[in-house]
């Protein structure tokens, strides 16, 4: 059967990822701390949890399994969408009524203004867990990644997310961005954090991971996520949640909307997949979090891996030593839903071996099906108190217990502090890679000049252009967006013949895409042309007539101020490439290599 160019490419990847594998990487080694596990904190917290789950009754041991959400931004605001849900219209009575576990803050769910807001409203529904059921507090959790997987954006600090941090190469700053990350988190009541994504991004056409990934090298993926972890954890005192088990890595289906099948063999698996996961679990990690992903040679029955027990208790808790929570990927998403009910999947994943049920999609169905397959036997007490104990330990353990609630008036003293703005400015300009400079075209002295920044991204483009207006240019913006139309194609370059340089910033180009027609077409005028992509480096391949070409892996605002300054010369270049970008169209071939970089 002849292979499709995107087979070819991740086949190509995974060959070149597995043929690094015993080659040592010249980064800084994360701290060999041994992590958590056997300390006085820890054999306090598992006592702790023994006694607390022999008081409590079934129907609060349940709802310690689930980890919720709801619309709005105070425990108390009222949303149709709330009783849409679950049957009541606000968060308070969500927690009165379903004593879940924890909860889970969103931005696009109406959740987030601002740092003080997210603080009040993680204090709100503490206040009402802590008046509900066995008042054991909350596990308020968000998914702060940095780089393009963001929830809370500034003021509070903003770091440009892993593949970045993987251009930069240091442990160190990887261990600094989560340490000032989770110090801001708890400061505004957020005890876990849904971070880091430890998946080897070896699949250039990856849809759902891509620049959340590290690298595509098992190694750096592992070096650095372990110093994610001891940020969070070690540092900053919140829960870390290495994920997505056993690696979503090298697939081009999204598994929010499909299923995908991960077809490494179970060498291939060993070699790149797992070995990131076991760094996590020796530094000490509290949670994983598992994947709606199909890995036939871990189980050949077609079941996604959230709903394996071979997976998740035969590879993660037994093969692997993995004593902490196991959490789902959101149960809402399409890639768990193909085969079973809404209450099944509960049902089969904590058969599987998983303790906390993330975002169900049909809360109240869940809720009953648990509940239904207790009182049937499928699920003992026993089985429903392993986890239990293991959610409680690790709440006692980073103080969620001790100290469930946050104080308003320190808010301002911690987050988005000028000291972290700085430490932030200076990691992400660490990460900045040039990978053409083509007759040095860069950097361009922008005093004086008639400037247009154009391209993906409304904020994007207008971040770059106040940050070139601060070295001089008079600047000129035209956002087209990732489809620029003909009319805004032609537009646009009739401005760029009207200005002495043109930037213009893309996202995932994909080959006769409308933004690599708009690219060439600012190629072929004959004017200065500066192009960065602001997600993926992968988009050079399909550019090849750019006379220069930065990658930031990422659009957060510190990522562009770093663009800015490389731009104009303010800082020299050092980052280097975390993955390989191969000729798209033939795949055996390197365009740019791992560890590639240019600078002056």
């Amino acid at each position: 059967m002849r292979r499709t160019r995107s087979t070819r490419l991740r086949a190509a990847s995974i060959a070149l990822t597995m043929a690094m594998a015993l080659i040592p990487l010249a980064t800084t080694p994360a701290s060999a701390d041994p992590g958590h596990g056997d300390g006085p904190r820890d054999v306090a917290a598992k006592r702790w949890a023994e006694r607390t789950v022999k008081k409590m009754s079934m129907e609060e041991k349940v709802g310690q399994l689930f980890i919720l959400f709801a619309y709005g931004q105070t425990a108390s605001s009222n949303d149709t969408r709330n009783t849409t849900l679950y049957g009541v219209p606000n968060a308070s009575q969500i927690i009165d009524q379903y004593m879940p576990g924890g909860f889970i803050i969103f931005s696009a769910r109406d959740n987030v203004t601002n740092p003080t807001q997210v603080a009040l409203l993680s204090n709100g529904l503490q206040a009402s867990a802590l008046n509900t059921g066995a008042g054991i507090p909350l596990l308020v959790s968000t998914d702060q990644e940095h780089g393009v997987v963001t929830r809370i954006g500034p003021p509070a600090t903003q770091f440009p997310g892993n593949m970045a941090l993987g251009a930069g190469r240091s442990a160190a700053d990887t261990r600094t961005a989560a340490a000032i990350a989770g110090r801001e988190l708890a400061a505004m009541g957020i005890h876990q954090n849904n971070a880091p994504d430890v998946d080897v991004n070896v699949n250039p056409d990856n849809p759902v991971i891509g620049v959340r990934s590290f690298s595509s090298r098992t190694e750096l993926v592992s070096e650095l996520g372990a110093a994610t972890i001891r940020g969070y954890q070690d540092d900053a005192r919140v829960i870390a949640t290495a994920k997505h088990f056993p690696g979503h890595g090298d697939t081009a289906t999204d598994s929010h909307t499909g299923l995908p099948v991960i077809t490494h063999t179970l060498e291939e698996w060993q070699t790149i997949d797992a070995p990131p996961f076991q760094a996590a679990i020796d530094a000490g990690v509290d949670s994983i979090m598992t994947a709606h992903i199909v890995v036939p040679s871990l189980d050949d029955s077609g079941d996604p891996a959230t709903l394996s027990k071979k997976i998740v208790t035969g590879q993660l808790r037994d093969a692997m030593g993995f004593e902490g929570v196991i959490v789902t990927d959101g149960l809402e998403m399409a890639g768990v839903r193909q085969k079973y009910g809404d209450g099944e999947v509960a049902v089969r994943a904590l058969e599987a071996g998983v303790d906390q049920l993330l975002l169900p999609a049909a809360p109240q169905v869940a809720y009953q099906a648990v509940n239904d397959a207790i009182d049937s036997g499928r699920l003992s007490e026993q089985r429903i108190d392993e986890s239990v104990k293991r959610i409680l330990a690790m709440k006692h353990t980073q103080g969620v217990i001790a100290r469930p609630t946050v104080q308003i008036s320190r808010i301002s003293t911690w987050v988005g502090t000028g000291r972290h703005l700085r430490t932030a400015d200076h990691i992400s300009d660490r990460t900045t890679t040039v990978l053409r400079n083509e007759g040095a075209s860069l950097p361009v002295d922008m005093q004086g000049k008639r400037v247009l920044v154009t391209g993906w991204g409304v904020s994007t483009t207008q971040t770059l252009a106040t940050e070139l207006t601060k070295h001089g240019a008079t600047v000129t913006t035209m956002t087209t967006g990732a489809s620029p139309t003909a009319a805004q194609r032609a537009a646009v370059v009739a401005e760029a013949q009207q200005n002495q340089v043109t930037v213009i910033l893309t996202n995932n180009v994909a080959a006769g895409s409308a933004q690599q027609q708009l690219a060439n077409a600012l190629y072929g005028t004959g004017t200065d042309v500066v192009t960065a992509a602001v997600r993926n480096p992968y988009d050079i391949a399909r550019l090849p007539d750019a006379p220069n070409f930065i990658a930031t892996y990422s659009y957060s605002p510190v990522a562009i101020s770093s663009l800015a300054r490389v731009i104009t010369g303010e800082i020299a270049p050092s980052g280097k490439l975390p993955v390989d970008v191969l000729d798209t169209e033939d795949p055996e071939e390197v365009l740019y290599p791992f560890g590639f970089g240019l600078t002056w």
